[in-house]
């Protein structure tokens, strides 16, 4: 027994000693990326520079050796010419690739079940779907690192893959990837109740988490109408942004530490809980918003503020875009600190809901409104909060900002105001085809961009507007009866060039994925690109996760 016991100390000390040197050794190698004197570059090089990465990043080259090369395949997304071709370096899947998964994971844990896997081929909104013969559901950190590695060392393409509430085509094959879900990896590992935090493996569901900490007396920093699917692994690996962002800010600084497996199976152990920690390079950071290009988040540790007793919303009505923004910046002067969600749709998406949604009814029903704006304030003092809420509505109304408005009396009041807001994504659902668009723009003219489509696309389609206004970020939706590529080619790359030109992001919080992998230079220089390819070239040098994706296809071809 003491022996047994001696060996078991000295294997946990030796698999302790192998993820520090894989963290230490991904430091320095980092370091040689970023030192490297970056040559300038202007707009007109774009497609030199493809070229030039090119060079420096190619999967097929570096792959060759390990994987047969098959008669290579294309495909085709949305109707503007989006082909991609599958990497003939990638392996075929073969009856000895799935023996060895069945004797790592067990049988039941290797999934060739037609129905289970079409589910896991398509994503939420039925726009992408791949061909994966294979859906693999790991229990532990270990049995991902072993995934990993023989997926590695046979060149076989894998997608990592959570809740698969995304909209942008990131966890989806494209082809015929290897599909890696965690979400079997669902427990809770630990959680501090003196400094709220939290310690879980990736597989948790959000709302699981939500009903955790409520327990406790603490609240999520992270709200997304998705909660009830998506997994906190995907939340970080995508830098879910959601409702609560205005008061809480993004994943970048309430993720204090997280775990990793890369693409050779390397564990990183960058699970910390500490809030101060200046030892070196911060690179939880390149895994926050990667998309699983970089590796498989399996373990999060993650900072969560206390729950407050006092939470007030109010439904209000505007009579145009000027008197939200009036309306946001009084809100952030007079209601400061318990300011928690600041959110607004047009009469476009309020109608939606209503027509699309069972049992959602406008709060305000005298006539509709142009627009609506849903505030939320969260304190510690419930009689001073109220007061000071009523006080700021009294005065925006005596002001004009408001045209109507109403306060939440109870909680069944408080949930059908935020299904309102939370339901358009369904209602655009329910209401036929939607061409969705996530972006990040100067507040003052986020919302030119919808009356500018509305001008372009005229009776083709109808343009909705909605989203975070407290941080700038527009869901911009048009929908209409069915697909139809006139309407695309009215929409793209229109939308795009308005937002580079005005400074803003193709991608606020969905990531880029697929849809627009492409796209990446409407927001990022070529000189930035190709410091993320560097990365990804260090990290996955054969492109083997999630391929296709995030980086510009000329980059994984």
């Amino acid at each position: 027994m003491q022996r047994s016991r001696i060996r078991l100390a000295q294997r946990e000390k030796k698999l302790k000693m192998e993820k520090w040197r894989a963290t230490i050794n991904l430091r320095r190698s980092l370091k040689s990326i970023l030192y490297r004197r970056l040559s300038p570059v202007s707009d007109f090089t774009y497609f030199n520079e493809k070229m030039s990465f090119q060079a420096s990043f190619n999967p097929i080259r570096d792959c060759k050796s390990l994987g047969e090369v098959k008669e290579i395949q294309y495909r085709y997304f949305s109707s503007v010419s989006t082909l991609v071709q599958r990497n003939p370096s990638f392996s075929m899947l073969n009856s000895d690739d799935i023996s060895y998964f069945k004797r790592l994971l067990g049988e039941k844990n290797v999934i060739q079940d037609d129905d289970k896997l079409e589910t896991a081929n398509t994503d939420w909104m039925h726009k992408y779907e791949g061909s994966s013969k294979l859906l693999l559901q790991p229990r532990s950190t270990e049995e991902v690192s072993q995934i990993l590695k023989y997926c590695n060392s046979r060149c076989l393409a894998v997608v990592p893959q959570g809740g698969n509430t995304g909209l942008v085509g990131g966890s989806v094959p494209v082809f015929d990837e290897v599909i890696v879900n965690v979400g079997s990896m669902n427990n809770i590992i630990s959680f501090d109740k003196v400094s709220g935090i939290l310690v879980c493996e990736a597989g948790c569901i959000l709302e699981n988490l939500i009903s955790f900490l409520d327990n406790q007396g603490f609240i999520m920093p992270l709200d997304l109408g998705a909660k009830g699917s998506c997994q906190i692994g995907g939340n970080v690996s995508t830098n879910a942004g959601g409702l609560r962002l205005v008061r809480y800010g993004s994943l970048h600084g309430n993720v204090l530490g997280l775990e990793a497996v890369l693409a050779n199976g390397d564990v990183l152990d960058m699970l910390g809980t500490l809030r101060k920690d200046n030892t070196g390079y911060d690179l939880k950071h390149l895994f926050i918003g990667s998309e699983g290009s970089l590796g498989i988040v399996t373990k999060v540790s993650i900072l969560t503020p206390p729950k407050l007793s006092s939470v007030n919303i109010a439904f209000l009505a505007c009579k145009d875009y000027s008197s939200c923004q009036k309306l946001l910046m009084e809100a952030k002067r007079k209601l400061g600190e318990i300011l928690s969600a600041f959110e607004f749709l047009d009469n476009q998406a309020m109608d939606l809901v209503l027509h699309h949604l069972d049992g959602v009814r406008n709060p305000l029903p005298a006539s509709m409104h142009n627009f609506y704006v849903l505030i939320e304030t969260t304190g510690s003092d419930e009689s001073n909060d109220r007061e000071k809420l009523e006080a700021f509505l009294l005065s925006s109304m005596e002001g004009g900002l408001i045209s109507d408005g109403v306060l939440a009396q109870d909680i069944n009041q408080a949930s059908s105001f935020w299904r309102i807001r939370e339901g358009v994504p369904e209602a655009l659902m329910k209401a036929g085809a939607v061409y969705k668009y996530d972006l990040s723009l100067p507040v003052e003219k986020m919302y030119n961009l919808v009356d500018d489509m509305r001008i372009r696309l005229g009776n083709l389609a109808k343009v909705v507007g909605f989203g975070h206004l407290g941080d700038g970020n527009l869901h911009l939706n048009i929908s209409a009866p069915q697909s139809d590529d006139t309407i695309l080619e009215q929409i793209e790359p229109y939308v795009y060039e308005w937002t580079s030109k005005h400074r803003g992001s193709i991608s606020a919080e969905h990531g880029l994925g697929l849809m627009k992998a492409n796209k990446i230079y409407y927001s990022k220089s070529p000189g930035t690109v190709q410091i993320m390819a560097s990365i990804k070239k260090l990290l996955d040098p054969n492109g083997i996760l999630n391929p296709y994706k995030v980086l510009p296809h000329s980059l994984n071809s």
